[in-house]
């Protein structure tokens, strides 16, 4: 990686908020709009999987890509020989959504600000896990292609991040998004046919694979799972800066390396808003509460949570009402802001 301790830490303030990526409809200037006004200390570059085929999270990475390309199955992606229609269509739906956020970052008067900028991509495990030979097998079948695949996409998001960076005249932020990551250490996943399985891909592979990834770009990297158990002791020994995850799914078993995270100087990018509005209404100190109580037993004082944390949605809000997606923004902002001025003057009932 091209930046200093010191250079990270000013791209991941603690403190603030921002989203995970995806976004509900289709109107992506509006959704754009929302996101910077929302989210002023670390907007992001809104994803609307609700477009369709090359607009969703294993789609896009179709525009990243160098030299390789994607096409559709019944079940998917897969591999193509030559670039067609879904990889024009994935790089036309990118270049509009960053003429999109220029726009809005100038209609905001940000341009030049130095002001930082989250990117989001499926990360090298996930992308694998996801994507098909053209034989019909998943790429991490094939240890050829997985290199390749992470190869490619390493070089393609450094690009994307360092045009974006230029674009804005901002800081940026790479999010990799590893929604498989634990089955694919895990070796849950399903094979083409009952016939079939795939391996659990050992640690060390899967972290030469994650960190190449990672140290090819030109900015800090956050690491995201919206996984059901994140792989928090694996993440620890990646090269990434930061961690997110959804807070529900933390257990009693996650609190050690919860702490191992913390005490090596990572970043923890909390998912404490719910992907779909609760039952009954939620202040932000309701949700705030988890966190507070996380760092309490974990034995850290609480001013981590204005320098370690940031706040987000638990996931992508891509199948959420547009009111609540809204309102996810700004509990988000609430808790952050409480975070950075008094954590320690927190009480609940």
């Amino acid at each position: 990686m091209t930046d200093t301790a010191a250079e990270a830490r000013a791209v991941l303030r603690g403190g603030i908020a921002t989203g995970v990526g995806s976004w509900p409809g289709t109107d992506i200037r509006e959704a754009t709009a929302t996101v910077v006004g929302e989210l002023g200390e670390l907007p992001h570059l809104v994803e609307l999987p609700g477009r369709g085929v090359g607009a969703d999270m294993v789609g896009r990475a179709s525009a990243l890509l160098v030299d390789m390309r994607f096409d559709t199955t019944p079940r998917g992606y897969r591999l193509a020989i030559r670039p067609g229609a879904v990889a024009r269509r994935a790089r036309d739906l990118l270049r509009g959504d960053l003429d999109a956020l220029e726009e809005a970052w100038e209609t905001a008067g940000l341009t030049g600000s130095g002001l930082t900028v989250k990117l989001q991509a499926i990360g090298p495990l996930s992308l694998a896990a996801q994507v098909e030979l053209p034989v019909g097998h998943r790429v991490l079948t094939d240890s050829g292609a997985l290199r390749d695949l992470s190869e490619s996409l390493a070089e393609g998001l450094a690009t994307h991040a360092a045009e974006v960076a230029k674009r804005l005249g901002a800081k940026v932020l790479v999010q990799l998004d590893e929604p498989s990551l634990t089955a694919v250490l895990a070796g849950t996943l399903k094979g083409a046919s009952v016939m079939n399985t795939v391996r659990a891909l050992p640690a060390p592979e899967a972290q030469h694979i994650l960190d190449n990834v990672i140290t090819a770009q030109p900015a800090p990297v956050l690491i995201h799972t919206c996984a059901d158990r994140p792989a928090l002791a694996f993440l620890r020994q990646t090269a990434t800066t930061a961690v997110g995850f959804d807070m529900s799914t933390i257990t009693t078993a996650d609190l050690d390396p919860l702490g191992e995270l913390l005490d090596s100087g990572h970043h923890l990018a909390l998912g404490l808003i719910p992907t779909t509005a609760p039952a009954t209404p939620v202040t932000w100190r309701e949700l705030a509460e988890p966190g507070v109580r996380l760092l309490d037993r974990l034995g850290f004082p609480r001013r981590r949570l204005a320098t370690q944390v940031t706040v987000t949605p638990a996931c992508g809000l891509a199948t959420a009402p547009l009111d609540w997606a809204r309102k996810s923004l700004t509990l988000a902002t609430e808790i952050a802001t409480a975070y950075a001025d008094e954590p320690e003057a927190l009480t609940f009932d």
